[in-house]
Parts: C-alpha cells; sequence; structure tokens
C-alpha cells in the first residue's frame, strides 16, 4: 500500500500469491465483484480528463482513463477466450496479446492522428458483460476442469485456474489505479455517494482507500 502524501489517497495494489491462495469457490466469488469496483465518477469526467495522460511522478499510472478501460474490456474477452479454449480443446497454444499495439494502433483514442474517441460507457458494459459470461461458467466447473493445460507462447503451460488467477488480478490491478486516477481529477468521494449499496468486494472505492475518511467500509 503507497499513500499520497499530498491528498491521503491510499493506493493498494492486489498480490498474485493471496489470489492463486484462494480456493476455487472464493476465486469465482471475488471476481464477481467486476466493473463495481471502478470508482462511478468515471462518467463525470470531461473527454479532456479522460484523456490525460498522466507522468511517471504522479503515482498513478501512465495511461489515460479511457485507455486503462479500454484496455481493460479488451483483456476480459481475451482472458474468456483463452479459459473457454482451453476447456473445450486439449492443450491448445493461445496467443499472446500485444498490447501496446492496441494502443499504438489508436483503438482506444488518445493517440495522435486517430479518429477514434470510443465512448467509455461501451467499454465498460463490455467489462461488466464478459466478466459475468464467465463467471456464469467457471462456477460450474469441477475440479478437474480447473487443472485442464494450455500453452502460452511466453509463459509457457498455464491452466484453466492460472488464466482465472491473472484476470482476477489484472482487472483489481487496474481499477486500483482507475480510481487513483479520478480521486487526482476530482477529489475523494463525497461521503453521502460512497458505498452506495454496492455491497461486498470493493464497492465504489475498488478497496482503493478512495473515500473521503481514508477507507472504504465496501470491503
Amino acid at each position: 500500500m503507497t499513500t499520497d502524501s499530498a491528498t491521503g489517497f491510499q493506493l493498494v495494489l492486489p498480490r498474485f500469491d493471496e489470489i492463486a491462495a484462494l480456493d476455487a469457490h472464493t476465486l469465482v466469488h471475488r471476481m464477481r465483484v467486476g466493473v463495481e469496483r471502478f470508482d462511478p465518477r468515471i462518467f463525470e469526467l470531461t473527454d479532456e480528463q479522460l484523456d490525460q495522460a498522466w507522468l511517471p511522478d504522479a503515482g498513478v499510472g501512465r495511461w489515460p482513463i479511457r485507455v486503462l478501460l479500454g484496455h481493460l474490456a479488451d483483456t476480459e474477452m481475451l482472458y474468456a477466450a483463452r479459459i473457454r479454449q482451453t476447456l473445450a480443446q486439449d492443450n491448445p497454444t493461445v496467443a499472446v496479446f500485444e498490447e501496446h499495439a492496441y494502443i499504438d494502433a489508436g483503438l482506444y483514442g488518445c493517440t495522435e492522428g486517430t479518429p477514434f474517441r470510443p465512448p467509455i460507457g461501451g467499454d465498460v458494459a463490455m467489462i461488466h458483460t464478459t466478466r459475468c459470461w464467465l463467471v456464469a461458467l467457471l462456477v460450474q466447473l469441477e475440479d478437474r476442469h480447473w487443472e485442464r493445460k494450455a500453452m502460452h507462447p511466453e509463459r509457457g503451460v498455464m491452466s484453466v485456474r492460472d488464466f482465472a488467477n491473472y484476470n482476477c488480478l489484472h482487472l483489481e490491478h487496474h481499477a486500483a489505479y482507475l480510481n487513483a486516477k479520478v480521486y487526482k481529477l476530482l477529489g475523494p468521494m463525497p461521503e453521502d455517494e460512497c458505498c452506495g449499496g454496492h455491497g461486498e468486494g470493493g464497492g465504489c472505492c475498488g478497496g482503493s482507500g478512495g473515500c473521503s475518511s481514508g477507507g472504504c467500509g465496501c470491503v
């Protein structure tokens, strides 16, 4: 956990070893919380704020929010496809995801000369729908399904459980940085809006301490 001395915002990043240690049922329960981890004020941001790149010393990651959400939408689809392919085929080889190629091609906007400016509502909807679709499958898996294997060209042999672990970590990791960016732009969540019924697993602050009280009761 790191704390911004200027704002008091606490950036809490998930740990892979903690996720990998969970039993399958608990992992799937944790993965049920997807876009609920995002600060909902992303929809209040202007195009200029969504497209703002960040310097390293800001401590919130460099990508603009629009790029980050587009990246999350693509990777949610990617992990769901990898898991489904591994369940359907015997020892398949999955494709490498070149994340920077998507950014450089301007698919997320924020690239000089690109005609695109994707609305973030589409990204958030895709993340939510894909995560719900995947979880509905994972909850039905038996032990033998979790152990099915695929070959990743860079990471080697990976199981369905490995892909699920990385998917869980990936969204939570980026949600923490997303919420840190929103906090930088808009300040703390108003007390009367924070934790507005989101419930267990992240809520309005995504477990990143974004509330003005310094920590979110949702978690």
